[in-house]
């Protein structure tokens, strides 16, 4: 199994919660610190650095108009990532491209920073959250299918070398198509989609794609990486557990007093989460079923007064020492039918940078080695 280091490089440093009405969309730039700010960016490059020199992978992603996530622009920190590293595969998880005008420029972007990277990067694709399409100005139906007419034309870009190609789609038009540079590797960067829902998964199935889901528990992981199972079953096509990918807050201490403390400032990006209704469930952004029981108030692993000890239960979080969080993993991977990557948010809120590094140095040193035992990758 394969261990990536993941952070979502928050600014905590909020009002009270009483002042406004959402983290997300609304909140004023206003409270922004920009020296803070720029402090936090250099520091977060310097964690990734640092769970380089400690044998792991490095994964990032984007969010708009919100304090849990300060990256709008992947690819401007992917880019960062690629000259100051070396040697760790560089997963962007993702791009939204869903919500972009242009994937022609997606395609361009990730082309070039897989040159930076001389052959590192992974390059994932998401529909994006409910939360930002007001954000981006975009539209909540049919998200879907733009997001993988966007990946089409994506894939074509990446893989036509003899001149030129128009594209005349649904949602995007283009008269010629003709990136540069290429990437670098051949025919192009390995793919991967978020899915946290069945109805998400058989498509990238038939793809072949690595399927990460995120913050899912026990169940409902289980009922998603099944359904991409039995699609590759019902193809007639091999599988294997490097195709699926499972994401949850770890933090690894010397004891389990350590690992609860840091996990513990980890579940900020849970508190924080303050979103109204017309944010996190816009009219036709989910299935009808899945809107009427987000209205109905209908089951969910976690809320912002959730306990440690009902997200361990869960397997939303991982921590303690090391011979207890490889328990707590070796049963959620046995629990789900097993999975090849574990993608491990080991920074948030108010952990500060020697905690943070302390815990990347356990899940580095301790628990990537014994994970890579328990599914080679």
């Amino acid at each position: 199994m394969r261990t990536w280091y993941f952070s979502e490089n928050a600014y905590p440093y909020l009002p009270d919660e009483s002042t406004y009405e959402s983290v997300r969309v609304t909140l004023p730039n206003g409270v922004i610190d920009p020296k803070t700010m720029a402090d936090l960016y250099h520091r977060y490059l310097d964690e990734w650095q640092f769970a380089e020199e400690h044998g792991l992978d490095l994964m990032l992603n984007e969010h708009h108009q919100t304090a849990t996530n300060l990256n709008p622009s992947a690819a401007v920190v992917l880019g960062a990532l690629t000259r100051i590293t070396k040697k760790s595969r560089i997963l962007i998880l993702g791009n939204p491209i869903a919500n972009r005008r242009d994937p022609v420029r997606v395609a361009e972007e990730m082309a070039m920073a897989d040159n930076y990277s001389r052959g590192r990067l992974e390059v994932g694709f998401v529909r994006g959250v409910p939360y930002e399409i007001s954000a981006v100005n975009s539209k909540p139906v049919n998200m879907a299918d733009r997001m993988w007419e966007a990946h089409d034309l994506i894939k074509q870009a990446w893989t036509t070398h003899d001149g030129p190609f128009n594209w005349e789609g649904r949602y995007f038009n283009y008269r010629q198509v003709n990136i540069w540079p290429r990437p670098y590797q051949e025919p192009h960067p390995p793919i991967w989609f978020t899915g946290t829902s069945p109805a998400q998964i058989p498509k990238i199935a038939e793809h072949g794609y690595v399927a990460a889901t995120f913050l899912t528990g026990f169940a409902q992981t289980k009922v998603i990486f099944d359904t991409y199972r039995a699609k590759r079953a019902s193809l007639g096509l091999p599988m294997s557990l490097d195709r699926l990918a499972y994401a949850a807050l770890v933090f690894v201490g010397k004891t389990d007093e350590e690992g609860f403390d840091g996990a513990r400032k980890l579940m900020w990006y849970f508190q924080a989460n303050k979103v109204p209704p017309q944010f996190s469930n816009p009219p036709g952004y989910a299935s009808l079923k899945a809107a009427v029981g987000f209205m109905r108030g209908g089951e969910t692993h976690f809320d912002k007064k959730s306990s440690l000890e009902h997200c361990i239960e869960s397997g939303l979080v991982f921590a303690g020492s090391p011979d207890t969080v490889c328990r707590q993993i070796d049963k959620h991977y046995a629990a789900v039918g097993g999975y090849g990557h574990l993608l491990a948010m080991g920074q948030a809120g108010f952990l500060e940078h020697d905690q943070t590094v302390a815990g990347i140095a356990m899940l580095g040193d301790e628990i990537a080695p014994r994970l890579r035992a328990i599914a080679a990758v």
